[in-house]
């Protein structure tokens, strides 16, 4: 469906996350993000923030912008992917889609790696940018 999107995760939306009106309320988008976000960084080896030696990831910024509402039962597929990348960060862009493969938002984050041992960020190292290309199947360049 999003064939530039090498990266999806499918969720089960839950009856918790209903707001008054019957629709899902959006601080659940925010955790369907989130699963992303973290299922992506686990997908190129970003993911420890308790491991001496390896580097994680903080969140500089993330927003969504919601196009249609989302409904109770059924499942949410989050594509995600990098648009761009800098020194010690990199933009990640998701879709995410209903049932019906309808596109009920979209989202960006801004993600900074981190070492948490020293408390700083860190640059991207070559072996982490041959993950994100690899994972990609493209040259990444700054945005």
């Amino acid at each position: 469906m999003f064939a530039d999107h090498n990266a999806h995760i499918v969720l089960k939306i839950d009856w918790s996350d209903l707001d008054l009106f019957g629709h899902v309320n959006n601080v659940a988008f925010f955790k369907y993000i989130q699963s992303a976000r973290v299922n992506y960084c686990e997908s190129i080896g970003l993911t420890s923030i308790n491991e001496k030696n390896k580097l994680g990831f903080i969140v500089a910024s993330t927003n969504c912008t919601f196009k249609i509402p989302l409904r109770y039962p059924g499942d949410v597929k989050v594509f995600s992917k990098i648009e761009w990348i800098k020194n010690s960060s990199f933009q990640l862009l998701h879709v995410i889609v209903n049932d019906n493969n309808e596109v009920i938002a979209e989202s960006i984050d801004i993600v900074v790696v981190f070492d948490y041992e020293k408390k700083i960020k860190t640059n991207i190292t070559p072996e982490l940018k041959a993950k994100m290309e690899a994972q990609e199947n493209k040259k990444l360049s700054a945005g």
